[in-house]
């Protein structure tokens, strides 16, 4: 029986009696319907997890008791910094939960030339703590314990300053297998649905970005960030293994 695992803020160390409160707490005793006796992984972000037992719970909180600690890491050895075009909606939602499973370091979301999600006020703060909420719900789903880092959405411009050297995914480019194996860490660039502008192409290759493509085929945003994920893992990371 596969057992539960949970994500939790709070410092956790062995033998420590912790109550669970509101989303989490619904989690466990009304979606998983877990009662007390019941046995569940517990993991804060910090590296490693922890066994736990549930002793009781109700409608307003669940107590835990933290059990002993496992060293056991899922992280790949392949570090992966993905900028990614702010796709609509669930497009986006899907892309981050994969991006997570398959294993990516840190995500970017980029505001492109070509992109059609407007973030004013204070909505890119609110989008940022929604993804970062399925990056959470993904890494208890896939048995990472360490969670992704996901930056505030910014202007493509403005993110590419910092980097250089990188692959951008484009169809025009070399395929994707043939693309030297990355030094240290990979630096992957996916535009929008309608692509990166040509000015915005230019200016990453001249930011040392190489075009890469994936077959012949046209992929959605949420397609080419799994496909290239998945090839990367495969290539350079532990997909293979």
């Amino acid at each position: 029986m596969r057992v539960s695992r949970l994500y939790l803020s709070e410092p956790l160390e062995t033998g420590l009696e912790l109550a669970v409160t509101g989303e989490r707490a619904h989690y466990l005793a009304n979606v998983l319907r877990l009662r007390a006796g019941a046995s569940l992984t517990v993991f804060n972000g910090r590296g490693g997890e922890y066994g736990a037992e549930l002793l009781a719970a109700n409608r307003r909180q669940v107590r835990l008791k933290i059990g002993a600690k496992r060293a056991r890491e899922a992280e790949s050895p392949l570090q992966t910094q993905l900028g990614l075009a702010v796709a609509k909606g669930e497009r986006m939602d899907w892309a981050v939960q994969k991006a997570v499973e398959l294993g990516v370091t840190e995500i970017f979301p980029l505001l492109t030339e070509h992109g059609n999600v407007q973030l004013k006020g204070g909505k890119p703060e609110r989008k940022r703590q929604h993804w970062r909420k399925i990056a959470v719900a993904a890494c208890e789903q896939c048995g990472r314990n360490r969670i992704p880092e996901i930056g505030p959405p910014e202007r493509f411009d403005a993110w590419l300053d910092s980097w250089h050297g990188g692959v951008l995914l484009d169809p025009g480019g070399i395929p994707f297998p043939d693309l030297a194996p990355p030094k240290g860490r990979l630096i992957l660039l996916i535009g929008p649905e309608g692509g990166l502008s040509p000015e915005e192409c230019r200016r990453a290759q001249d930011r040392g970005f190489v075009p890469a493509r994936l077959g012949p085929r046209i992929l959605r945003v949420e397609t080419a960030v799994a496909a290239a994920l998945s090839a990367a893992q495969v290539l350079w990371g532990d997909g293979g293994s």
